[in-house]
């Protein structure tokens, strides 16, 4: 009897431990290929120098394609466009749990090299996942410029 509570108080343990049900869906949709449609910036007008990910402009990023493995978290991605540093791109993702009652998640993507190894000291960036189906997905990110907030927002189409 004092066997089954243990492995009954490990299993619902285990279970709450474990990432929500909604999270796992997410990830499980994030999983194939897609296409970063447009870059725009809400709330704000004007044109906009941007380097998205530290690595090119963010006119370099629109139409690029993305690949997300969900069974392993990896992923790489190819920017397009003339005066853009082109090639292929690596990185692990993960979305954190969900932080609000809507399904509001944090996505994370760290860049790697073609081995998936870090190539910013396990630094990475966070992005708010403001949503997604199963052939759209919008992420957005906020930085600070001239002391106020600037969102950048990334769109993207599943192919």
């Amino acid at each position: 009897m004092k066997k089954i509570f243990i492995l009954g108080f490990v299993a619902v343990l285990l279970a709450a431990c474990g990432p929500s049900k909604t999270a796992k869906e997410a990830r499980k949709t994030f999983n194939g290929n897609w296409t970063l449609t447009s870059v725009t910036y809400p709330n704000s007008s004007g044109e906009f120098d941007v380097t998205l990910l530290n690595d090119a402009n963010a006119s370099c990023f629109e139409n690029s394609t993305w690949n997300f493995v969900s069974n392993n978290n990896r992923g790489a991605y190819s920017v397009q466009g003339t005066n853009c540093s082109q090639g292929q791109r690596y990185f692990i993702w993960s979305i954190d749990e969900e932080n609000t009652p809507e399904g509001i998640y944090d996505f994370l993507l760290k860049p790697t090299d073609e081995d998936y190894n870090s190539t910013t000291g396990n630094q990475g960036f966070r992005m708010n996942l403001k949503s997604l189906s199963e052939n759209q997905m919008v992420w957005e990110q906020s930085v600070m410029l001239e002391g106020s907030p600037f969102v950048i927002r990334m769109n993207f189409s599943k192919l």
